[in-house]
């Protein structure tokens, strides 16, 4: 990287002084940082006056029965306190980043100027994440306006499917046609589903139509396989590494050039990408690291091919939607100010396909937009696993303490003089991708992507972060990558559930966010990072919320301040100041209120269902029940199940234990609403004002509940069993807490 970022230095001083050639700018909003700070001075003294208040009834209990309540009450706030105080790191410095590409080219002209780039993509499972997802994914990559020459695409199959290989050699056939055409005709969804997509009227252009005809014909042809579930051996020499004894979890690595730039080219005589197709090799008896092993087996096989500066890694799902990403890259890494320090560039992951109103919250606003600004005005957003370009030299020690790997050839700075179809050079990316070749190194621990969470992305940027380097958050108006969301519940949940997992080992191991975090990265920084571990804690705070002052409503006690009371004007500003900064937030992004009342409910739902269940497979696994697993989120989309997505309907129709919470926290809250209406009309306004307000509160946010319970007949309807397990449970409850009010 260091001879470019010369040579445009070089470049720069040459240029004409009139000429702007600032090649990226950031801007703070003082008005959003100033009324920021002062309304998280003011909201902390209404914190502090809260827990004033909890303590006042801590230590001056009417009963056992009173005591219990505070004390509820007390953790919950405490939890939802520290979390609130965690997520305004973020709003302290939020930073806008912009680009000049214009200026790009005149330091950048020849193609011989531009650094190389590795792009990884992951993929482990062909029923799961269908083929032909991954084959768009990876040509939109190939077709960057970039030079081909300087594009290696290494695609990981953790599944070892001969279903994969066999639709990227259809692939490599198609991008022959594809990626001139895209650059003659100036497309900018270069990803061709999503191009035959927008264009319905290809019929009307000869060469769009043949392009369409083509493409179809490959796409029938990679379905077909699938369909059988087996590729004939006579097809190529590769497959017949499919032996009977082969296996997704047992079987040797598997090293397949299908491009080769030096060699291949296009129908009008460029060059192609490099395209490689990549399994590494498995063993039940190896650990191999989930996603974080494969990435790994990446930049050890792309060091022995190609060992490119800059490594772009995507989801098999996340397509590019701007062909001018990469250029956006350079103008940071470019930037010797910049460089010396910088270890990532991220994008925003965001989702095509999600419906009006994000009835899931599948878009994760403030997880992969908000966040990351306020991250990017600290030290640097997170990393948020797909969509993210890193210096290859990052991934090897801290910016002043190198980690060099065992092998020169591995080196980040190692030039690979030899043709990536070479014997020599495969033969090393076998021995690289072995399952046991990483035993007695420090892969994982100082050296790559980091392992030790099922939130790879989060720990290796945290990691990468703690040793000095620095990263970046590039939020263009045009969208640079789209990816699939989850249209069912259920797989959202499961997400969740994977994410808490992931979350709960970095908090309990000695890397810490908020003793290590802090200490390594200042107060802010490691607050921003300690936000998403609190997720796991909020199942604490939303079941007391859910089920306490609706038990107490039930049976008449009242646990919150009267109308009248001074103490009632702090809960009300605290309801509305929390929820009322969040609603500004997302209207000031351009957001409407229905995707903001989605995304509020959605936490809750999510709190009650994979954050819970994630947290008690976190505490089996450590009592050694439960084993670690990763489950891959399904990609492939049911016609049913997309329909009442696009109709705004929520899908229960999966029978699933994560469900229950939710279902008993709705007919808790259902009967308790009936029951304060009942007892506000006898004249307990203001004993039960605040709790029949939250009862109604939650009581909207279950709609969709009470419609999949009553009103449904689809197939998303919840099922009947849940709600009788769920009925059983929340009568269950009353009758503990009639029996704990007797007994105390």
């Amino acid at each position: 990287m260091e001879e470019y970022r010369a040579r445009a230095a070089a470049a720069a001083a040459a240029a004409p002084k009139p000429l702007p050639l600032n090649s990226h700018t950031q801007h703070i909003s003082p008005r959003a940082t100033t009324f920021n700070r002062l309304f998280a001075a003011l909201y902390s003294l209404a914190i502090l006056a809260l827990f004033y208040h909890h303590l006042s009834s801590l230590l001056n209990p009417i009963s056992f029965t009173s005591f219990f309540i505070s004390l509820s009450l007390f953790i919950s706030d405490l939890v939802l306190a520290f979390s609130w105080v965690a997520c305004q790191s973020n709003r302290m410095n939020p930073l806008r980043r912009r680009e000049f590409l214009g200026n790009l080219k005149l330091l950048l002209e020849k193609d011989s100027d531009f650094p190389a780039l590795d792009v990884f993509i992951c993929t482990a499972d062909p029923y799961k994440e269908p083929p032909m997802n991954v084959v768009n994914t990876a040509l939109s990559v190939m077709a960057y306006d970039y030079p081909t020459s300087k594009i290696s695409v290494y695609v990981s199959d953790d599944g070892g499917s001969a279903l994969t290989l066999f639709a990227f050699m259809e692939a490599a056939k198609f991008a022959a046609v594809w990626l001139p055409f895209c650059r003659k005709n100036e497309v900018v969804e270069r990803n061709p589903d999503a191009f035959f997509a927008s264009n319905k009227d290809y019929y009307c252009n000869p060469e769009m139509e043949k392009i369409k005809i083509m493409y179809e014909k490959m796409k029938m042809g990679v379905e077909n396989v699938m369909e059988k579930g087996e590729v004939g051996n006579e097809e190529h020499l590769a497959f017949h590494k499919w032996t009977k004894s082969f296996t997704s979890h047992n079987h040797p690595a598997i090293i397949q050039v299908l491009l080769e730039s030096s060699k291949n080219k296009d129908i009008v005589g460029e060059s192609l990408p490099n395209l490689i197709y990549v399994s590494r090799q498995k063993s039940v008896t190896s650990h191999h690291h989930f996603k974080a092993g494969a990435l790994n087996n990446l930049l050890r096989v792309s060091a022995t091919m190609t060992n490119a500066p800059l490594i772009l890694t995507s989801d098999c799902d996340v397509y590019s939607n701007d062909p001018q990403t990469p250029n956006r890259v350079l103008c940071y890494f470019l930037d010797s100010k910049l460089a010396r320090n910088l270890s990532y560039i991220q994008f925003p992951q965001l989702f095509h396909g999600v419906n009006k109103n994000d009835i899931y919250a599948s878009d994760f606003k403030r997880l992969y937009i908000f966040n990351p600004m306020g991250m990017d005005g600290l030290l640097g957003p997170a990393y948020l696993g797909t969509g993210c370009f890193f210096a290859r030299r990052a991934l090897f020690g801290g910016p002043s303490s190198f980690e060099p790997p065992e092998l020169p050839q591995l080196d980040p700075n190692h030039v690979v003089k030899t043709a990536i179809c070479s014997q020599q050079v495969l033969d090393l990316a076998h021995v690289v991708a072995g399952c046991d070749y990483e035993n007695n190194t420090k892969w994982g621990s100082k050296i790559g992507f980091r392992y030790g969470s099922l939130v790879e992305d989060y720990f290796t940027g945290y990691h990468l972060q703690s040793e000095g380097w620095r990263s970046l958050f590039c939020n263009p108006k045009r969208a640079a990558f789209y990816g699939d969301a989850p249209i069912t519940l259920l797989d959202g949940m499961n997400q969740a559930k994977r994410w808490v997992i992931g979350l709960l080992d970095v908090a309990v191991s000695k890397y810490n966010t908020i003793t290590f975090g802090v200490r390594t990265l200042g107060l802010l920084m490691g607050l921003s990072y300690s936000y998403n571990i609190f997720w796991a804690l909020l199942p604490f705070s939303v079941i007391v919320y859910a089920f306490l002052p609706q038990l107490a409503l039930i049976n008449g006690i009242s646990i919150f301040p009267k109308v009248l009371d001074p103490w009632f004007v702090l809960y009300a500003f605290l309801f509305l100041g929390a929820y009322g900064q969040d609603l500004f937030e997302f209207i000031l992004e351009g957001y409407t209120f229905h995707k903001w009342w989605n995304d509020q409910r959605i936490w809750s739902i999510r709190a009650l269902s994979g954050f819970f269940f994630g947290f008690i497979e976190f505490v089996l696994r450590s009592f050694k029940i439960s084993a670690l697993s990763f489950n891959v989120t399904s990609k492939v989309i049911d016609q049913e199940q997309s329909k009442r997505y696009y109709q705004g309907l929520f899908d229960f129709g999966t029978p699933s234990p994560m469900f229950v919470p939710m279902t008993t926290a709705s007919i808790v809250n259902f009967t308790a609403g009936v029951i304060g209406i009942w007892r506000l009309l006898g004249g307990a306004w203001e004993q039960l004002f605040l709790q029949v307000f939250l009862t109604g509160f939650v009581v909207i946010n279950c709609w969709p509940l009470y419609e999949a319970m009553v009103f449904r007949n689809d197939g998303g309807k919840l099922p009947p069993k849940i709600t009788f397990i769920s009925l059983f449970l929340a009568l269950l409850l009353y009758s503990l807490f009639f029996a704990f009010l007797h007994v105390f």
